[in-house]
C-alpha cells in the first residue's frame, strides 16, 4: 500500500474514533492559542494544527503481528488504543512543527520503533475543540498525518534539553512519570504529510514547506 492510501486509512481509523466518542469528546485549547490560518495557507495551518495539538494516534509497524499497523490491531479490538499518544513539537505557540514524544518501551509503540522506525502520527482539528458542531468526518475539519521515523533524541544535547522542555510545559504530569519505567524522548522525522482542510481532497504540501512555514505574525492571547 502506498503513502497516501496508508496516510488515509489512518485518517479514517482516527476519524471513527472521534466519531464513536464525539459526545464525550472535547477540546482542550491552550492557554495560548494562535488564530486559525486560512484552509487555502497550507503550510501555515498544517504548523497551526500541529502546534495547538496536545495528542494524536501514533502508528507503528509490529513486526511481531505479522507487519499489521499497531494502531489498526487495537482500534480493531474495542478501540483500547495504547498508542494515542501526547506530544509537543515545542512551547506554546512557538512550535518547530517536529512532533516530540515521552515514550517507555513497556508500551508496543516504542518497541516497535525501536525494530522499525517507520511510522504515522495523525491530528484531528476536532480535539482542540475549533471545529465547532461539524462532524470529525468533515472535510473542513482538518486532519494531518505526518509519516516518517521514530526516532530515540540521543546525542544533542540542545535538542534534548528543547524537547524535555517542549514537553513537561505542555503535559507537566510527564515529569513526575516513574523513572523506573525508563521513559525516553523520540521525535517523528517527517518525510512526507497528508492533510484534508477543506473540500477537494489533500492539500499539496512539501516537508521543506511545512517546515519553513512562519506563524510568528498570527500570534494572539486567546
Amino acid at each position: 500500500m502506498n503513502i497516501i492510501n496508508r496516510a488515509a486509512s489512518i485518517l479514517l481509523l482516527l476519524v471513527f474514533f472521534l466519531a464513536f466518542f464525539q459526545d464525550s469528546v472535547h477540546g482542550r485549547p491552550l492557554l495560548l492559542s494562535m488564530s486559525r490560518p486560512k484552509p487555502d495557507a497550507a503550510a501555515l495551518f498544517a504548523r497551526w494544527l500541529v502546534s495547538q495539538s496536545s495528542w494524536g494516534v501514533l502508528n507503528t509497524i509490529a513486526s511481531d503481528m505479522g507487519g499489521a499497523p499497531f494502531g489498526s490491531l487495537i482500534l480493531k479490538y474495542f478501540l483500547l488504543c495504547r498508542n494515542v499518544v501526547s506530544f509537543s513539537d515545542g512551547l506554546p505557540d512557538k512550535g518547530r512543527g517536529i512532533p516530540y514524544f515521552y515514550l517507555t518501551t513497556l508500551d508496543p509503540t516504542a518497541r516497535n520503533a525501536l525494530k522499525d522506525q517507520r511510522s504515522s502520527f495523525t491530528i484531528s482539528e476536532y480535539a482542540i475543540g475549533t471545529c465547532g458542531k461539524k462532524d470529525p468526518e468533515n472535510p473542513s475539519c482538518a486532519k494531518i498525518t505526518l509519516v516518517g521515523m521514530l526516532k530515540v533524541v540521543t546525542g544533542d544535547p540542545k535538542e534534548t534539553s528543547f524537547a524535555q522542555t517542549a514537553l513537561f510545559t505542555k503535559h507537566p504530569e510527564m515529569e513526575g512519570w516513574p523513572k523506573s519505567h525508563d521513559f525516553q524522548i523520540y521525535k517523528l522525522e517527517i518525510e512526507e504529510i497528508f492533510m484534508i482542510n477543506w473540500f477537494g481532497g489533500p492539500k499539496p504540501l512539501t516537508v521543506d514547506q511545512y517546515l519553513q512555514a512562519k506563524m510568528d505574525s498570527h500570534t494572539v492571547i486567546a
